[in-house]
C-alpha cells in the first residue's frame, strides 16, 4: 500500500486553492482533487473588482488560474478529477478514504472545500444572459449597474440586503416576489421599503429574460413576468437582474458523516474549520451561509490549512508516523 497522504483537499475555488497554498508552504505536500469544474463559481464570473491585490480588477477565470498556479508553485499536486465518495474515520488518528471512482486515496487529514451553487430560477434566458445582465451577487456586481434599472428576485432577508445595496448604485430596483407575503424579517422588509428607489412587484414570477435584438452576445434588455393568480404577463425593461433565492451547499459527499444544518451547510467548531470528525476540516461557501465572498472563502481556506497543520502536529499517531517516515 502507498504511504497515506498528509492532507487531501477536496474541491477548488478560493478556499481550496488557498488551503493548498498554505499546506504546501508548510511542506505537507497536499493533494488537491479539484473537480472537473475547478475554480468554482468564479469560473462563471466576469469582472472581479473587490478582491485585494487586483487594483484594475480581473476576470474571475483569470483570478482562479492565478490562485491555482500559486498553489502549484509551492508544491501542491493537482488532480482534475471528481471525488465520488468519502469514508471518514471516526477516531482521532484514523485514516480517511477519498475515492475517485475505483481509486482509493488514504489520508491523515481532509479539507473539504466543495463550495455552494447559486439556486437558479430555471427560466429561459437565465443561463444565456448570466454575466451579461443576470447575476447572483449584488455585492459583487452592483457597481456595474450605476444609474441602471434593475430587478431583484426573491423575498427573504438576502433579497432585501441585495436590494438595499443595489439601490445605492441603480436608478431603480424592483423586487419581484411570487407571493404578497415575504419571508424576510420585518426589520429587513421595513428597511427596504424605506429606500426611495426600491419598489415591490407581487405576486409575480419571472417567465423569461430577453436580450436586445441582435447577435447572441447582446446584453439583458427586459424581463417578462407573470402574475401568479391571474396569469397576466407584464414586461419590464431592465439591464440588470439579480437572483436572490438562496444557495445550495455542495455537501452531499459528507452528509451523514459530519454535522450539517437544516440547509445542508457543514457545521464547524466556533471560529475554527474543525468538523465533528477528527482530522476533517471544511472551508469556504460550504460553511458560509452569510457572506459568500471570494475573499472570505480564501480566508476560510487559510484557517483550514492552519487547523489541519496543527492537527497533524498535535495528534500522536500522525506525529509519530510522520517522524518515522521522515
Amino acid at each position: 500500500m502507498p504511504e497515506p497522504e498528509n492532507v487531501i483537499i477536496v474541491g477548488s475555488g478560493p478556499a481550496g486553492y488557498t488551503a493548498a497554498l498554505y499546506t504546501a508552504r508548510a511542506e505537507l505536500e497536499p493533494l488537491v482533487i479539484e473537480g472537473w469544474n475547478w475554480g468554482g463559481l468564479l469560473q462563471q464570473t466576469t469582472d472581479v473588482e473587490n478582491f485585494p491585490g487586483y487594483p484594475k480588477g480581473i476576470l474571475g477565470p483569470d483570478m482562479m488560474q492565478d490562485l491555482r498556479d500559486q498553489a502549484e508553485r509551492f508544491g501542491a499536486r493537482l488532480k482534475t478529477e471528481q471525488v465520488t465518495k468519502l469514508e471518514l474515520a471516526e477516531q482521532e488518528g484514523g485514516l480517511h478514504s477519498v475515492w475517485v471512482d475505483d481509486t482509493e486515496y488514504k489520508t491523515r487529514a481532509v479539507i473539504v472545500a466543495t463550495g455552494a451553487e447559486h439556486r437558479k430560477l430555471g427560466v429561459p434566458g437565465e443561463d444565456e444572459l448570466s454575466g451579461r445582465g443576470v447575476s447572483y451577487c449584488a455585492t459583487c456586481d452592483a457597481a456595474f449597474f450605476k444609474d441602471h434599472d434593475t430587478l431583484i428576485v426573491g423575498g427573504g432577508d438576502s433579497a432585501m440586503e441585495e436590494a438595499i445595496f443595489l439601490a445605492k448604485f441603480g436608478r431603480s430596483v424592483t423586487i419581484v416576489n411570487r407571493r404578497d407575503e415575504f419571508r424576510a424579517s420585518q426589520i429587513m422588509l421595513d428597511r427596504a421599503k424605506a429606500v426611495e428607489n426600491i419598489r415591490f412587484l407581487t405576486p409575480y414570477v419571472v417567465e423569461r429574460f430577453e436580450a436586445k435584438p441582435g447577435d447572441g452576445l447582446t446584453p439583458l434588455a427586459q424581463a417578462v413576468l407573470k402574475h401568479t393568480e391571474s396569469g397576466e404577463e407584464r414586461t419590464i425593461e431592465i439591464t440588470g437582474a439579480f437572483i436572490a433565492i438562496g444557495h445550495d451547499p455542495q455537501s452531499e459527499l459528507v452528509r451523514g458523516q459530519v454535522d450539517v444544518d437544516d440547509e445542508g451547510y457543514v457545521q464547524v467548531d466556533g471560529v475554527t474549520t474543525r468538523t465533528n470528525r477528527p482530522g476533517v476540516f471544511a472551508a469556504g461557501d460550504l460553511i458560509d451561509s452569510s457572506y459568500r465572498q471570494a475573499i472570505t472563502a480564501a480566508g476560510s481556506g487559510c484557517k483550514a490549512a492552519l487547523d489541519a497543520e496543527r492537527y497533524l502536529r498535535d495528534v500522536p499517531a500522525h506525529r509519530d508516523e510522520a517522524a518515522a517516515t521522515a
